[in-house]
């Protein structure tokens, strides 16, 4: 899961209607023949019925666990995901490789010294975060309450230092809180830096109150131009944030990172070919790799599982899908969507009739959105009227589509939401409470069946969701 971009300006650039689905008060809906209404119910019947997509997350955690982007794990996940994805009877199974620069955290450990004796913290280093020397770096630390906080601060109060972030992030439904929150965990080492801070050491950027320290990526940047940067646990901020109160607080941050550059990397791709128009794709995306805490299965596992499960029911079906069905499962999403820039670069000339990612957990579908021309209305009332049998909503917030996407929105591509209920995302994303545990198999079977509705009606119809 990674920062929303602006997709306002992109929408108003070629005549995207920004209200979602609940477009200028319209009655008019695209008809779905009587054929196809039945192909849905028996698709969402199919779908709530069976738990191979739990099956399928299962496995990757299981046989494969955490996916470092790059890593020889990441290497063996899109070997399974081959084999997995021909198992689903999917076509054309390939991997689209290319490299990126390869980081990972050897060792990463924190302590408050300034107390009698150290008190040692729950952190994880953040994702490019350069090596400390080799017995640590110690300082007075200095809080502040946000990163704002910090951009107004004097060089002089920060110089020499320690940046605490302590920043909280808000709890919300469909994650909005994230998008403020995680700017901390990118702005605050180079912001630290112009001030003459010597580290930096952010509050997790996650709603839970643990003592467990979210992982993400923070910026990347040659060596030495960037500063040493963790996570602390919500509960070890808790503590320097208190010390702080009552007077000097030090502490002693140590990281020691691998880094290398062109390290191999690789999308995973597989296609149900349209019956008659197979130029023409319904792309459907989820990222393979994962933080190496947890077992990434809500982080992108359910995502992997959720699409296709939802393209293998398509497949069962007596006759295919008018358009192509194609699966992206995308490598090094988590250390700079890698693969959905390499997937767009190598694509970029072909028709996308629409887009989807499952990058949010495994929590059910609440609500439909779209990033759809004015005049694709009447086909996002019809998507939204077979949806609601599943609880589904309509909504006024336009869609964001995804991250390993995003570069193909940018580019005019029309996306989709299935918007899922993420209370709790953040309380397990990018920790090691990613396991199974935090998976409710009703709510993803409820998700490959909306999945495996909206997929099958865009790609068996003749619908433009572009501006013509």
């Amino acid at each position: 899961m990674k920062l929303r971009r602006l997709w306002f300006a992109i929408g108003a650039a070629w005549g995207l209607s920004l209200s979602g689905v609940a477009i200028a008060q319209e009655d008019q809906v695209t008809a779905i023949t009587a054929a196809q209404q039945r192909t849905v119910e028996r698709l969402q019947a199919a779908a709530l019925n069976s738990d191979h997509a739990y099956g399928i997350v299962e496995s990757l955690v299981t046989e494969v666990g955490p996916r470092l982007a790059a890593s020889e794990a990441e290497a063996r996940a899109r070997e399974w995901a081959v084999a997995m994805l021909r198992a689903n009877g999917l076509s054309n199974v390939r991997i689209e490789p290319f490299t990126i620069p390869y980081w990972d955290a050897l060792r990463e450990e924190a302590y408050i010294v300034s107390t009698p004796g150290a008190q040692p913290m729950v952190a994880a280093a953040l994702g490019g975060s350069p090596s400390t020397p080799p017995d640590g770096l110690e300082a007075e630390v200095v809080r502040f309450a946000d990163l704002a906080a910090l951009e107004a601060a004097s060089n002089a109060t920060v110089a020499g230092r320690i940046v605490f972030i302590d920043e909280p992030m808000v709890r919300t439904q469909d994650g909005a809180g994230y998008g403020a929150a995680v700017r901390k965990r990118g702005r605050c080492a180079p912001v630290a830096q112009s001030r003459g801070a010597l580290g930096c050491i952010i509050r997790s950027v996650g709603t839970d109150p643990h003592r467990f320290a979210h992982q993400g990526g923070s910026s990347r940047q040659p060596e030495g131009v960037s500063l040493p940067a963790m996570a602390i646990s919500p509960a070890d901020a808790d503590v320097l944030a208190r010390l702080v109160a009552r007077g000097p607080t030090r502490v002693r941050m140590l990281i020691e990172a691998d880094i290398r550059e062109n390290a191999p990397s690789g999308n995973v791709i597989a296609e149900i070919r349209g019956r008659e128009r197979p130029e023409e794709i319904v792309l459907l995306a989820a990222h393979l790799d994962s933080w190496d805490m947890g077992q990434g299965a809500i982080d992108d596992g359910a995502g992997v599982a959720i699409i296709t499960a939802a393209a293998r029911l398509i497949r069962e079906l007596p006759q295919r899908p008018r358009r192509t069905i194609r699966i992206l499962l995308a490598g090094s999403e988590e250390n700079g969507v890698h693969g959905g820039a390499a997937y767009a670069r190598a694509h970029a000339n072909e028709n996308h009739v629409v887009a989807l990612e499952s990058d949010f957990g495994a929590g059910r579908v609440f609500a439909l959105r779209t990033r759809f021309a004015a005049s694709a209305a009447p086909h996002a009332r019809a998507l939204h009227r077979a949806l609601a049998p599943l609880g589904i909503l309509s909504s006024t917030t336009p869609a964001f589509g995804g991250a390993d996407i995003g570069d193909l929105a940018e580019a005019g591509t029309p996306v989709a939401d299935l918007a899922q209920d993420g209370l709790d995302y953040f309380d397990y994303h990018h920790t090691p409470n990613d396991t199974l545990a935090a998976i409710d198999p009703a709510a993803l079977r409820q998700n490959v069946a909306a999945w495996a509705t909206f997929v099958y009606l865009a790609a068996d119809n003749d619908w433009r969701f572009r501006a013509e």
